[in-house]
């Protein structure tokens, strides 16, 4: 019987590494140690130092900048991976941005620029690499977003990215009822609270790990690692029958909202 949490032969894309404790970097890692391949990205000539040496380390085969908001550069990842392997098996979203004023502002003072660049970056270009990867996955596969508690709780300073959030949600729900009939599964990771960089822009963020670690009932805070296992699990056959689905990985805080 072959074992079901096995990533053998899957091959695929995880967008938002940044560095060694990037929740992308954690589930490019899994993805390795459980037999897939990875192509990985870094998002400009600044990154790259940080990126390539982690995805050379994963043996990545394809690694190429993408700034999914400079035209070409995300088209030019998709066009790589079907010219060196035809078809891929999963991608993942792992990518989130807001202009820092935007972001330490209230929601009713942001601007429709602000908006548009966070909803752009954060969700459409979801939807984006859904379109992009449709035509390579002719047998099925997986699309991962990572979204966050603030879609559907108010979480004190997250502000903008809360809707935005609550978006990514949304579409993750409508592309997997639009693209289930070719068996491309669509499903979200809510990770809890936890040091990455991206969390660093978050004011008071020390604070609201704190809460997060005293309120969930197993009372401490998830890992990067954690959201790796469960992204595996939604790229193996272990998920082959969900969809549509928010996978929560924050030791039961959204249980207590």
């Amino acid at each position: 019987m072959s074992n079901p949490f096995s990533l053998h032969g899957r091959r695929g894309l995880v967008v938002g590494i940044a560095n060694e404790s990037s929740i992308a970097y954690a589930v490019a890692r899994t993805i390795r140690e459980l037999g897939g391949e990875v192509a990985a990205t870094y998002l400009n000539a600044k990154a790259e130092k940080f990126v390539r040496p982690l995805a050379e380390g994963l043996g990545a085969p394809i690694i190429l900048p993408c700034d999914v908001s400079r035209p070409g550069e995300l088209e030019a990842v998709f066009e790589s991976m079907q010219a060196r392997w035809g078809t891929i098996d999963y991608v993942v979203h792992s990518i989130a941005f807001s202009p820092l004023n935007e972001l330490h502002g209230r929601l009713v003072d942001s601007t429709s620029e602000g908006f548009r660049i966070a909803m752009d970056v954060s969700c459409h270009s979801f939807i984006r690499m859904a379109r992009l990867a449709e035509p390579l996955m002719p047998k099925g596969g997986t699309l991962l977003a990572m979204s966050y508690y603030g879609a559907e709780k108010v979480i004190e300073h997250y502000d903008l990215m809360g809707p935005v959030k609550a978006a990514l949600e949304s579409s993750v729900r409508y592309l997997a009822a639009e693209l289930g009939p070719n068996n491309i599964r669509v499903n979200c990771i809510s990770p809890g609270p936890m040091l990455t960089r991206a969390a660093s822009g978050i004011k008071d963020f020390d604070e609201l790990m704190a809460d997060a670690t005293t309120r969930s009932p197993l009372g401490r805070l998830a890992t990067p690692e954690d959201v790796g296992r469960l992204a595996a699990f939604y790229i193996a056959e272990t998920g082959s029958n969900i969809t549509g689905n928010i996978g929560y990985v924050d030791a039961g805080y959204h249980a207590l909202g």
